[in-house]
């Protein structure tokens, strides 16, 4: 194929586009997540399906988006204070570190992102995508804390029964759908705080996908 023949790259597995702007993780929990690896997927170098994909011109674009989902998420957990104090010099290096995979240059930035005060016993909001793999919208996302009025920690069960219930097991453990993050199914019983600290992606949102149960 001649380089000029060549418009944007774009992903397919089984007949879905793969949307660029979502962690590579999330796209294989969503469509592949009981399939076996390597995960096997169609690379496109024409007719781009602009109905179905944002376009992707130059890595500023990529930048952008990551920096604008991280600044969203210090919104809820913050009220901004946190990425608002920092200097550009640390917002790039919180990208450079992930874009060139050094764990400790974009962990010594991060870290500040996921602190908070004893006495406030988490964060303001968690900030968190749900997505369903049948759904007609892309993700649902609310303000959701993660301690209830009455103290108690808020856990997975309690905003899967919020966003998605039919989604949370039934009484006698019967299950219809798959809640998984970073490939796995954590207990319904894990408070949002620790998920949030410990299974957010680095854009610093927990997505969360529900995927209907395997029936082999």
């Amino acid at each position: 194929m001649r380089t000029e023949d060549i418009s944007e790259i774009w992903f397919e597995y089984e007949g879905s586009p793969l949307k660029w702007h979502y962690p590579v993780g999330l796209l294989f929990d969503l469509h592949a997540s009981n399939t076996s690896l390597p995960w096997s997927i169609i690379v496109h170098f024409k007719n781009f399906p602009a109905k179905d994909l944002l376009r992707c011109q130059s890595k500023d674009v990529i930048e952008a988006h990551f920096m604008s989902s991280v600044k969203e998420a210090d919104a809820l957990k913050h009220k901004s204070q946190v990425i608002n104090e920092m200097q550009k010099k640390d917002h790039k290096q919180l990208w450079m570190g992930l874009q060139n995979d050094k764990f400790d240059q974009f962990w010594a930035i991060n870290r500040k992102l996921m602190e908070y005060l004893p006495e406030e016993g988490g964060f303001r909001y968690i900030p968190f995508r749900i997505y369903q793999a049948t759904g007609e919208r892309p993700y649902v996302q609310k303000l959701f804390r993660p301690v209830a009025s009455d103290g108690k920690p808020h856990t997975l069960g309690d905003i899967v029964k919020e966003v998605c219930p039919e989604a949370h097991p039934t009484e006698d453990g019967e299950k219809k759908y798959q809640v998984v993050i970073h490939g796995i199914e954590p207990l319904m019983e894990t408070p949002l705080q620790w998920l949030s600290e410990h299974l957010s992606y680095p854009d610093n949102f927990l997505h969360i996908s529900i995927i209907p149960q395997p029936t082999d």
